[in-house]
């Protein structure tokens, strides 16, 4: 695999540890900004609304220009956002600056997606993604706990600027290993490239992210009760069982991107049903601590198996905006962020029990599922539509020997 593709890995342990980092300092950046911790909790929801409208907003916009200066040109961005967080004398400054540094989030994966796709042959592209993906679940494993260790004995302001200096390094990769490209603009321009969005195929993938992500978040969203109130983990262990997600997510984003090169669909399909037997399993898993430790790593695991076969999909049903498309799938990620803890909170708040919200991502991984049936039924309906257009042009004609 080229070097060019750990530059990308670098920008995504940085966006990674970035954007998770928030949930481990809220406490500390409570307490010093003297506000409530569900007001400080609105900074996480600032990231998130910042990687919605940037992601397809900044791909959008630069996609006349070489995909290798709009690398580092958004993680210039980033670097910015995470140094005016280190810097914001107040809640709403900081507010501010938590969404500027959202902003480059989703167009970084959506176009280095496209740059990793692009470096190698067409049977490796699943795992050309994947090893820029890595980045992000090792964040989880390295990144948030080091980073948030950081925060909680010098200050949360130290860690924006340590994940600021991630983002340096990340620049200076991408400029030693991305090699230079010329890429040629859309005549129809932006126009053209929001067009490319349009096609029924795009949106069922774009809906199976929701779905299928929105069935983790839904979970993972209150796994820390699930541990100490089902499983019968103290606060102090619930650190070290999060890494273990992480392992999980890293493992199943390697294998992920291994099986789609042979069957994209196939890697999807078996990725959702495995998501959904997880999460329906979760209420029994939670009874016990080394089951409930395996169901966390599982969890991790089943989820990113579909995150490349997902990223792969999105872009080939959009060929002619692939970069616009990828990172409308980045924007699709954190919907499903929003609305899996929502639907997830809902459960809980029903009084459904402390495992519920792992029933209800059981049934949006169902959802999943049934969509991407439903975009398989599409495909090949489309395919063979298109097959009979193909045969109906190459008809021979005949009139001409029957009248001689």
């Amino acid at each position: 695999m080229p070097l060019a593709l750990l530059a990308l890995a670098v920008g995504a342990f940085g966006i990674g540890t970035t954007e998770f980092v928030m949930m481990g300092l809220l406490p500390d950046v409570a307490d010093d900004l003297h506000i409530s911790i569900p007001t400080a909790g609105h900074l996480v929801s600032a990231y998130a609304l910042g990687v919605v409208i940037g992601a397809p907003l900044l791909a959008a916009v630069t996609a006349r220009l070489s995909r290798r200066t709009v690398l580092i040109g958004l993680m210039a961005l980033f670097v910015a956002g995470n140094a005016l967080s280190a810097y914001a004398p107040g809640y709403e400054s900081l507010l501010g600056a938590r969404f500027l540094s959202g902003l480059p989030h989703g167009a970084f994966f959506g176009v280095g997606a496209v740059v990793a796709t692009n470096m190698v042959a067409p049977e490796r592209k699943a795992r050309s993604v994947s090893l820029m993906f890595l980045g992000l679940t090792v964040a989880n494993i390295v990144g948030v706990p080091v980073a948030t260790l950081m925060g909680q004995h010098l200050g949360w302001r130290a860690t924006f600027l340590g994940v600021s200096a991630i983002g340096v390094a990340a620049i200076v990769s991408l400029a030693l290993l991305i090699p230079h490209d010329h890429t040629h603009a859309s005549a129809s321009g932006l126009r053209g490239e929001l067009a490319a969005l349009r096609p029924l195929p795009v949106w069922l993938a774009l809906a199976t992210t929701v779905a299928g992500f929105g069935a983790l978040f839904a979970a993972y969203s209150y796994i820390t009760p699930m541990l100490t109130d089902a499983a019968g983990y103290g606060h102090a262990d619930v650190t070290l069982l999060l890494a273990l997600f992480g392992v999980g997510a890293t493992a199943g984003n390697l294998l992920g991107g291994r099986l789609a090169d042979h069957s994209l669909r196939g890697t999807l399909f078996g990725g959702l049903a495995s998501l959904t037997l997880v999460l329906l399993l979760f209420p029994t898993l939670m009874t016990a601590g080394w089951s409930a430790a395996l169901a966390v790593a599982l969890l991790g695991m089943a989820a990113f198996v579909t995150g490349s076969p997902l990223q792969l999909m999105v872009m080939e049903k959009a060929t002619a905006a692939p970069s616009l498309a990828s990172s409308a799938n980045q924007a699709a990620f954190n919907l499903a962020n929003a609305g899996g803890a929502w639907i997830g909170g809902l459960a809980l708040a029903a009084g459904f029990g402390v495992t519920s919200p792992a029933l209800a991502g059981a049934a949006l991984a169902l959802l999943g599922l049934a969509v991407a049936a439903v975009a398989r039924l599409v495909d090949r309906r489309r395919e063979a539509a298109q097959a009979g257009r193909v045969v109906a042009t190459h008809v021979p004609e005949e009139s001409g020997v029957l009248h001689h």
